[in-house]
């Protein structure tokens, strides 16, 4: 009986140890499923933190927004507000009891507001719709008196009010004819064409909330219309991609300042400027030349003098000082974002982070009164927060003192999104290259850190305990001039270090940008390795982010040159060093001036098997005249074509088509007017007359990033499916 019991179990444990993992590789669709949390908003009182979350329907193509509570100190979350509209941006108004955020319930978009009750953690009443501006309104933020509200609109600049904006629309909108004229630059941008229009601040007043509101009561209404704060044939804020606001309100409630760009010609001018102008001033949209100046009313006062880029202003708690963003050379977009900090009363300007070689990304003043900021900051593919004193009279011997606030841990290796509270605790969103963002408490009591950092919310960890993810390695190696150079790679699931893997070698775009522990939807290297069981490798090569601004600078005028080196020396590395790599099995991929640089490989190696190449420049002169932003290439060739024609020649790919061999993939965005779809369309036409298998994937609904999610499901599968097919 002993020896039948002990046959039993010894099967028993056998089955089990043979039973293979319930984790399954990274899917697309699992991608797809996950939820994209946004930007913690902590309440007033310190009990709540509300957040927007994507949701992407495959099915439907569609990506919707909504609002979402969880506890400050983390637990379940759960949807603040059940309607199916798309909704995004929350904002507690100071005393906590009201609510904003912007909704597409109506076209376009308009702020919404609804009481809050912080007892319960939930709406209370009847939301309604605050703004009424026929051209929309997104981009509000409370002031600290909670009297007002400020938002964003693009409006005509010669309008004088909103039934001239209103008409304006309805014109272009019924017209038959689509023609356009254009008299100056910056006539689309990025991925959309300017209409005329230029985005301003409006104010407006908004009344207290409604005592003991209950079901079907309103929160409020508005107690007047929305006046223009920066009139102007300017835009405020300009242009962004995200990131923190380009605007505040003082504490007292009586000035705003935003960010403006005054330059003639702003298609060449990277000069944004802070300015600073009265809440109160009853302006008149639509003055003339002579009475508007500095993006605004003539109201408006400069105060920042950087020739390079001045950006989020954001002052300090006691209304003391003036926080900002700042580069220090005009025309260069990856100069060192630096963190000034201005007196308002005596006007003394300090750089906070002058012997600081690292970019400050966003950043929040600590509420606890100590005059001190928490910043983050990107190192050697993470994103970690510092923190450093403001005070104006620390210039005077003492040095500055950065604070690791937040370990290099894979839970929170790439911060970003912080918000401050009273007690001083510190809240961001962290994500790693195993998981999308999370919200996360740096926990202080009595401000004071407690050295506590945790998980606020779980919007995904449900599904990814399903999944095989695998983690981030790093290598290093010498590169050009032996400089060390930085590299990532992530391995297949299930992987045997005993086989051979095919190796999709991925470059990044920027060209200062960086790979690192985080994570994207677009250019997913968890998704790639898991697509065909690849080895993924990633070069942060000379150009790259986060490793000191020498090392930044050091690409530009040298496209081709010491980042080409770093490429190919990593490759040779990483064949070297792991044995599992199939040499003879590997594919070049690259995005932006990653596609620029797959194009350069294409005339210089034949090592690979295929190259992708998406949304990249192939002739340096034509890009010049199809691209919006001039001082992307006038800085990174040294000048216009017409200057400096040998550089341009010197690393433009086109000129070394003669060299081509390898079957390439070529992806373009009918949209990006970044790098034109021209570029794309030239590169095919040269493959097809060499005769060399290629395919090109054009997406008429796309600009320079791949956004829909059918159209990311195609991307993906194309990809994917043209790698296999020479690699495989």
């Amino acid at each position: 009986m002993k020896i039948l019991l002990a046959l039993i179990l010894t099967l028993a444990t056998s089955v089990l140890a043979q039973t293979p993992s319930q984790k399954h590789p990274f899917t697309f669709e699992d991608m797809m499923k996950l939820k994209r949390v946004g930007a913690p908003v902590p309440s007033p009182d310190g009990k709540w933190v509300v957040f927007d979350c994507v949701d992407v329907d495959l099915e439907a193509n569609t990506k919707i927004s909504h609002l979402w509570i969880v506890p400050a100190s983390g637990g379940e979350s759960r949807r603040l507000n059940s309607t199916p509209n798309h909704e995004e941006r929350p904002r507690f108004s100071p005393d906590g009891k009201r609510l904003i955020w912007t909704s597409k319930a109506t076209d376009p978009t308009q702020i919404w507001m609804c009481n809050f009750d912080s007892g319960s953690g939930g709406l209370v009443g009847k939301a309604h719709q605050l703004t009424e501006i026929s051209t929309g309104a997104d981009g509000g933020i409370w002031s600290p008196d909670g009297k007002n509200i400020v938002f964003v609109s693009a409006v005509y600049p010669d309008c004088k009010d909103d039934a001239c904006n209103k008409q304006r629309d309805e014109e272009l909108k019924k017209s038959k004819v689509k023609a356009k004229i254009f008299s100056r630059l910056f006539y689309r941008h990025w991925s959309a064409f300017t209409e005329f229009k230029r985005s301003h601040l409006f104010v407006q007043t908004v009344e207290a909330p409604v005592s003991g509101a209950g079901n079907g009561t309103a929160a409020g209404t508005a107690a007047s219309t929305a006046r223009d704060l920066t009139p102007g044939d300017h835009d405020v804020p300009p242009f962004s991609l995200g990131g923190q606001d380009m605007y505040s309100i003082s504490p007292d409630g009586q000035e705003v300042a935003y960010t403006s760009n005054i330059d003639e010609v702003e298609a060449t001018s990277t000069n944004n400027e802070i300015f600073v102008v009265p809440i109160d001033v009853e302006h008149a949209s639509g003055l003339s030349s002579s009475e508007t100046q500095a993006g605004g009313s003539r109201y408006s006062k400069k105060i920042s003098n950087s020739p390079g880029a001045d950006t989020t202003p954001l002052y300090s708690p006691d209304g003391k000082y003036l926080a900002w963003r700042s580069q220090a050379r005009a025309g260069f977009e990856a100069d060192k974002w630096r963190l000034f900090v201005q007196d308002r009363q005596s006007g003394k300007t300090r750089n906070l982070t002058e012997k600081f070689d690292r970019w400050v990304g966003s950043f929040a003043w600590s509420l606890c009164g100590d005059e001190t900021i928490a910043f983050t900051y990107e190192n050697h593919g993470e994103a970690l927060i510092g923190s450093v004193s403001a005070r104006i009279g620390d210039a005077a011997g003492k040095p500055v003192v950065y604070e690791h606030l937040v370990p290099g841990a894979k839970e929170a290796s790439h911060a970003d999104d912080l918000a401050t509270t009273s007690d001083g605790s510190i809240y961001y969103t962290a994500m790693s290259i195993e998981a999308p963002n999370e919200i996360r408490r740096r926990f202080a009591s009595k401000c004071e850190l407690s050295g506590a950092d945790e998980p606020v919310t779980h919007m995904n960890d449900a599904l990814l305990s399903q999944i095989d993810i695998q983690p981030l390695e790093s290598f290093k190696f010498k590169g050009a001039n032996d400089e060390e150079v930085q590299g990532f790679m992530v391995k297949p699931p299930g992987f045997d270090p005993n086989k051979k893997y095919p190796l999709k070698f991925l470059i990044h775009g920027g060209p200062q940008g960086a790979w690192g522990n985080e994570w994207t939807y677009r250019w997913n290297a968890e998704l790639f390795a898991a697509t065909g069981n690849y080895v993924v490798v990633m070069i942060n090569f000379h150009g790259s982010t986060a490793y000191g601004q020498k090392f930044t600078d050091s690409i530009s005028g040298d496209w081709g040159g010491k980042p080409y080196v770093d490429l190919m020396k990593g490759l040779d590395y990483v064949e070297k060093t792991y044995p599992f790599i199939d040499k003879d099995r590997e594919a070049a991929l690259g995005a932006s001036y990653g596609g620029y640089m797959a194009n350069w490989i294409l005339g210089h190696t034949n090592r690979f098997k295929c190259i992708v190449s998406h949304d990249g420049m192939f002739n340096t002169e034509s890009a010049y005249g199809t691209t919006e932003e001039l001082w992307f290439p006038e800085w990174e060739f040294k000048g216009p074509p017409w200057k400096n024609r040998e550089l341009y020649r010197k690393f433009s790919p086109h000129l070394f088509a003669d060299k081509f061999t390898t079957p390439t993939l070529v992806v373009h965005g009918q949209n990006d007017y970044r790098l034109d779809v021209s570029e794309g369309f030239q590169l095919f036409t040269t493959l097809q007359r060499l005769k060399i298998p290629s395919k090109m994937l054009y997406f008429p609904d796309e600009g320079h990033w791949v956004l829909k999610p059918q159209n990311s499901q195609l991307w993906y599968k194309t990809v994917n499916d043209w790698v296999d097919q020479w690699c495989k």
